[in-house]
């Protein structure tokens, strides 16, 4: 059974000038958040480059590895800053260059989670506040009063007569709630009224975003390398956080939805739906049911980028026959949009729906019975050969997916409609032309069907 090929885009850029397309980068989204590094280089690149110019010794994270964690666990803007540019150079990779010099994960332990730590921090305060859980007593930094984001020095310079209610450990639910109802804070001490290890006011809001931004770009350029895939596939916790990051897609910063979707697309063969009911520890509580829901949300998402990123994810995902409980039941809702993805006049959006589509319809008979009675399915897969599309393959693939559907008994009926369409792509195109002589010979050769073609063909009273 041929399976859909799982090569992937290499030249993944992350923290790159805006020159640098990002694939399935969403148009407006471009956004420097960890490629300030990138400034600091005194000479401007050279033509040739597309990206930052300043460059990372090899050895630099196996040096600095250590440090590298503990920047990103402190929480603090300077320390993450750092942590995340150079974390943006270590995993830069120029354009069709292969990176053997590139840092994987398994080098540095805990780096994984310091990412994704920088990611939770961010979407725990994300949500409006009234919305957020009730106030919990401080245990981490308790006497850290300012982290150095947004505006805090100003705020604690101008007010530092008012205690904290929420800092020291002495202090209790009862007395912070106490004191709220008692004196109404101002716009300008409201930060102290924020729940969390640190203080945010709208602009240390802002910041910590950019880190979250930052630090999920910083993921998706490590899912591009070899020696991460296993490692990053196999870690629950940053799967629950992408799929987490694409199902508030509606709310969410688009540039990190966009690079939590990149990741999980490139990681997609290696995974393994079941890893969200296994014995590892869980963070966040994603089911099967719910990931497969938030691909679903974004397969059916306005965004060009996302809804082709989306297909090819159901499509890289299905080669896995462990995925296959948790994708069929949503088969066709998948069968109707991807067939509208087939309409529509971009290139990349029928590629996708086509990759999709050919792995599918090698599943099983219901999954090619269920295909062809989907409407305009055949007439669009048709429209995609005789157009052509600027990519043979995606034609050779849309013209085995009608060959695989015509295997089927219950099919031939329906296809027979097609019968002429067949016939003329046989004598006028050589690429497809065996193609559709064995589909014409599928339809014709059954005992129960030579007597319809006939009649198809010439025309023959009944």
């Amino acid at each position: 059974m041929q399976k859909r090929e799982q090569g992937k885009v290499g030249g993944a850029t992350g923290g790159a000038t805006p020159l640098t397309a990002k694939r399935g980068r969403p148009f407006g989204s471009g956004s420097n958040n960890a490629a300030a590094a990138a400034a600091a280089a005194d000479s401007a690149a050279p033509s040739t480059l597309l990206g930052p110019s300043l460059q990372v010794h090899s050895s630099f994270a196996d040096q600095n590895n250590k440090r590298i964690v503990l920047a990103l666990q402190s929480g603090l803007k300077s320390e993450l800053t750092w942590a995340l540019n150079t974390l943006t150079l270590l995993s830069f990779k120029e354009k069709d260059d292969v990176r053997r010099d590139a840092t994987p994960l398994a080098k540095i332990p805990g780096l994984l989670d310091g990412l994704l730590q920088v990611i939770d921090d961010w979407r725990d305060i994300a949500l409006p506040k009234e919305l957020v859980k009730g106030p919990r007593v401080r245990l981490l930094g308790a006497n850290s009063v300012v982290s150095g984001f947004g505006n805090e020095y100003e705020a604690l310079s101008s007010n530092d007569a008012h205690p904290n209610p929420g800092m020291g450990s002495g202090s209790s639910n009862t007395e912070g709630s106490s004191q709220k109802n008692m004196m109404r804070p101002s716009p300008s001490e409201w930060w102290f009224d924020e729940d969390g290890l640190f203080n945010q006011d709208e602009e240390g809001r802002a910041e910590k975003q950019q880190c979250a931004v930052g630090a999920s770009n910083i993921i998706r350029n490590f899912s591009f390398m070899p020696d991460n895939e296993v490692i990053m596939a196999q870690h629950r916790h940053c799967l629950e956080t992408v799929f987490q990051c694409i199902e508030d897609h509606v709310t969410e910063d688009e540039e990190l939805v966009t690079n939590a979707l990149e990741t999980i697309v490139n990681l997609a063969p290696l995974l393994d739906l079941r890893i969200f009911s296994s014995s590892k520890p869980s963070y966040i509580k994603i089911s099967e049911k719910r990931a497969v829901q938030a691909i679903m949300s974004m397969l059916g998402s306005s965004v060009k980028a996302w809804h082709c990123a989306a297909a090819e994810l159901l499509g890289r995902l299905i080669i896995n026959p462990d995925n296959e409980p948790f994708l069929l039941p949503f088969a066709p809702q998948i069968y109707k949009r991807l067939v509208d993805l087939l309409s529509l006049p971009a290139a990349d959006a029928q590629a996708a729906a086509v990759g999709a589509l050919y792995n599918l319809a090698e599943i099983n008979m219901d999954c090619r019975l269920k295909l062809a009675s989907e409407r305009w399915a055949v007439d669009r897969l048709l429209k995609v050969i005789k157009n052509p599309h600027p990519v043979p393959e995606v034609c050779r693939k849309a013209a085995m997916i009608l060959e695989s559907l015509v295997s089927e008994p219950q099919n031939r009926n329906l296809l027979l409609a097609y019968e002429n369409s067949f016939a003329e792509i046989v004598f006028s195109d050589g690429k497809y032309s065996d193609t559709f002589a064995r589909i014409l010979y599928e339809l014709t050769s059954r005992p129960n069907n030579k007597m319809t073609a006939t009649r198809g063909v010439w025309g023959m009273p009944s």
